[in-house]
């Protein structure tokens, strides 16, 4: 990922955290930039139950292209959520886990995923109403 727009490091000192989210300038905007991607929450949620290999997270998380798969393995170790242990064997072995913070982070995105499973039925209704309606109307 870049970012577009240089980071202030304090940019709320008036707020909890010194940081606030909704400016476009703060490191917190940009914490919420990476979890946007729909990628760093299955490969966090992949990662939860322990170490994995490069081929079981492909395995685990569908659709995920090698690429991006290692595009996004990049920015978690970047951002200090993920670990990455290489082995000295031939073929080289590489496994990764996830850091504390990652840990600290799998379980708030373990909530959003129950929350996803839970309402799913009720999301799948209200598009079809909606769709029904743009049919109709």
């Amino acid at each position: 990922m870049i970012y577009r727009y240089p980071m202030d490091s304090d940019c709320a000192p008036d707020t909890p955290f010194g940081y606030d989210a909704f400016r476009r300038h703060c490191m917190s905007h940009t914490v919420l930039e990476m979890l946007a991607s729909k990628w760093v929450y299955l490969v966090v949620g992949a990662l939860k139950p322990g170490r994995r290999r490069y081929g079981e997270l492909q395995r685990k998380v569908e659709g995920i292209t090698p690429k991006m798969l290692t595009q996004t393995l990049r920015v978690l170790e970047r951002d200090g959520l993920v670990r990455r242990e290489i082995f000295p064997v031939i073929p080289p072995r590489v496994e990764y886990e996830l850091t504390d913070l990652g840990r600290n982070l799998a379980d708030l995105l373990n909530q959003i995923r129950v929350w996803s499973e839970q309402h799913a039925p009720d999301i799948r209704d209200a598009r079809a109403r909606s769709l029904e309606g743009e049919l109709t109307g």
